[in-house]
C-alpha cells in the first residue's frame, strides 16, 4: 500500500490558480464519489484551505494512483496538465507523510505556527470519514497527524502569539491606514474566519463593524456579538459608499463584490480611499475594481508582506516542533514499513521455498532410490543455498524499510522476483496491523 499526495499551496501557486482548485460543497461530494468508484484508489482525503488544496490517497500501484490524482486535478481546474504541473508537488510516500505532519503542526502555513490549520485538518478528516472515502491506512495517518499537531502546540510555544490569516488581514489594514480607531469597517461573510477577523478588528480599536452575509440571520447573530450592525446582502454596495475598510471572506465560488453590483457605488466616492482585503479562496473581490480611483485591493497572497515582530520567536519554536515531528514520523514509518515490506519478504521466502521444493522433487525423481541420509544431505544443501541467497535481500529490505525509499525497494523486489502477493491475504494483514496501531 502506498501513501500518495498531489497538491499545491501558497508557495507553489498564486491565488488565481489556487482558486481553480478550491474543492468544496457539492464538488467535494462528487470528488469523493469519483475516488470511491475508482478501482486504482483504495482511499482518498481532500484537504482544502485558503492556502492549499491537497489530495491524499492510498493505492497498491503507485504510478497509476498518482496519475489518477493528477488527472482529477487537471480536469477539475479546467487546465491542461502540462500547465498545471508547474504548480503541483507530488512527494513520494514518506515525504508525503512528513509534509502532512508539518501541515498539521502549522509549519507549512503562510503564517508560521498558524493555529487554525489543525482544526481544518481534523474537519477534512471527519468529512472524508462521513463520505466513506478513507481506508485504514489513511485513518491511522490522519489520526497520527492530528496527534502530532496537538503535541507540537502543547510542547512548544509556537502559538504563544496566536496568529492567523485573519490576524494578518487586520495587521495589513493597520499598516496601510495607521490607527483603525473611528474607521468604518465592513466584514463580508459570517463564518469562523470572519468572526476571528472581527475580533482582531475590535482589539485594534475598531468601535463597531458592519456585517453583511447572504444569510441575513447569520449576519445579525454575528453583528450582535460584536456590537455591530447587520445589512442585507443586496445593500452591500450602498454601504461601500461610506466604508473605509472592507474585509471579505465568504464560501462563495465566484466574486461577490464585482463590477456589476459595486462599481457605481465605488465610483460615487469620488476617489476617497477604501482598502479592500480579500482573504477568500476562491476570491470574493473582482481584481478589476482596483481600476476605480481610490480603491486598493489586496488578496490573500499580499498578506505575506505583513511584518510580524514575533516571527523570530516562532521560528525558534518551529525548530523544536521539527524534532517532535522527526520522532513521531520515525514511529509511524516503522509501522507503515511493515505494510510494504513484511508481505514482500513473506512472498519472497515463499517463492524460494516453492523453487526449492520443485527442484528437490525433480532431483529425487532423477536419482531414483537413495538412502534417507542422502535425502537429508541433499535437502539440507538445498535449504542452505536458498537461505543464503535470500538472506541479504531480506536483511536489506528490513534496513530500507524505515527509509524514505523503503516502498520503492519493496516494489522493485516484487518485480525482480515476479512475486505474487495475494490481495485478500494482504488486506487481512493490513487490517490487523491497522487495528494494532489504533
Amino acid at each position: 500500500m502506498y501513501v500518495l499526495l498531489v497538491g499545491l499551496n501558497h508557495k507553489t501557486a498564486p491565488v488565481e490558480i489556487r482558486e481553480k482548485l478550491a474543492i468544496c460543497g457539492v464538488d467535494l461530494d462528487d470528488a469523493y464519489s469519483y475516488f470511491r468508484n475508482n478501482e486504482v484508489i483504495e482511499g482518498a482525503l481532500i484537504l482544502t484551505t485558503c492556502n492549499r488544496t491537497e489530495i491524499y490517497a492510498t493505492a497498491r500501484k503507485m504510478e497509476q494512483g498518482v496519475k489518477v490524482l493528477r488527472e482529477f486535478l487537471a480536469n477539475y481546474s479546467g487546465m491542461k496538465y502540462d500547465v498545471l504541473q508547474d504548480y503541483l508537488y507530488q512527494p513520494t510516500c514518506y515525504d508525503a507523510i512528513l509534509h502532512l505532519f508539518r501541515v498539521a503542526s502549522g509549519l507549512d502555513s503562510m503564517i508560521l505556527g498558524e493555529g487554525q490549520i489543525i482544526g481544518q485538518v481534523k474537519e477534512a478528516y471527519l468529512r472524508a470519514i462521513e463520505s466513506q472515502a478513507t481506508d485504514g491506512v489513511l485513518n491511522t495517518l490522519f489520526q497520527k497527524a492530528i496527534y502530532v499537531g496537538k503535541r507540537v502546540r502543547t510542547e512548544t510555544n509556537i502559538d504563544r502569539h496566536p496568529l492567523s490569516i485573519s490576524y494578518a488581514a487586520v495587521e495589513l489594514a493597520r499598516k496601510l491606514l495607521g490607527s483603525l480607531k473611528n474607521k468604518t469597517v465592513m466584514v463580508v461573510g459570517a463564518g469562523e474566519m470572519s468572526e476571528l477577523t472581527t475580533r482582531y478588528l475590535m482589539q485594534s480599536g475598531v468601535q463597531s463593524v458592519v456585517v453583511s452575509n447572504r444569510s441575513y440571520e447569520r449576519a445579525l447573530d454575528m453583528a450582535r456579538s460584536f456590537n455591530g450592525r447587520a445589512v442585507r446582502f443586496d445593500q452591500l454596495a450602498d454601504e461601500m459608499k461610506r466604508a473605509d475598510i472592507v474585509i471579505s471572506c465568504t464560501a462563495a465560488n465566484h466574486y461577490v463584490i464585482h463590477q456589476d453590483n459595486c462599481r457605481d457605488a465605488l465610483e460615487s466616492r469620488n476617489g476617497k480611499r477604501i482598502v479592500m482585503i480579500d482573504i477568500a479562496v476562491p476570491r470574493d473581490i473582482d481584481p478589476a475594481l482596483r481600476n476605480v480611483e481610490g480603491v486598493f485591493i489586496y488578496d490573500i497572497d499580499k498578506l505575506r508582506d505583513v511584518v510580524d515582530s514575533s516571527y523570530l520567536e516562532r521560528e525558534k519554536e518551529a525548530q523544536k516542533a521539527e524534532k517532535i515531528i522527526a520522532e513521531e514520523i520515525a514511529d509511524f514509518n516503522k509501522w507503515l514499513a511493515s505494510l510494504y515490506v513484511v508481505p514482500v519478504i513473506t512472498a519472497l521466502k515463499g517463492r524460494g521455498e516453492a523453487v526449492k521444493q520443485e527442484e528437490l522433487k525433480r532431483a529425487f525423481n532423477r536419482l531414483g532410490k537413495i538412502s534417507e541420509h542422502e535425502r537429508k544431505v541433499i535437502t539440507t544443501l538445498a535449504n542452505s543455498i536458498v537461505n543464503q541467497l535470500l538472506h541479504l535481500p531480506v536483511v536489506k529490505l528490513k534496513e530500507m524499510a524505515v527509509s524514505n525509499q523503503g516502498h520503492l525497494y519493496a516494489e522493485i523486489t516484487k518485480k525482480l522476483f515476479a512475486l505474487h502477493i495475494d490481495k485478500r491475504e494482504l488486506e487481512k494483514y493490513e487490517k490487523a496491523e491497522t487495528r494494532n496501531k489504533g
